[in-house]
């Protein structure tokens, strides 16, 4: 599935994500903010179709969140 042109600097799929675990969930989460603000801002506007846009990234970013979020799991289990 293509997402097109991201709507956010910080949903760029393209970009390199860190290396470290937590930092790739922080950078996940980040764009899922960015996304679900943008969208608020472009329904206030009337911008349906680029809302809805937001809305789609948005939902592929909720997944990768989910996705890195199990790959912390055992390390927090381990913590404990």
């Amino acid at each position: 599935m293509s997402l097109g042109h991201p709507c956010t600097h910080a949903a760029d799929p393209r970009r390199a994500m860190p290396q470290h675990p937590g930092t790739r969930l922080d950078e996940a989460e980040r764009a899922r903010v960015s996304l679900a603000a943008e969208e608020r801002r472009l329904a206030r506007l009337g911008f349906t179709p680029a809302a809805e846009r937001c809305r789609l990234q948005r939902r592929y970013w909720e997944f990768v969140s989910a996705l890195l979020s199990l790959e912390q799991a055992p390390a927090m289990r381990l913590a404990r």
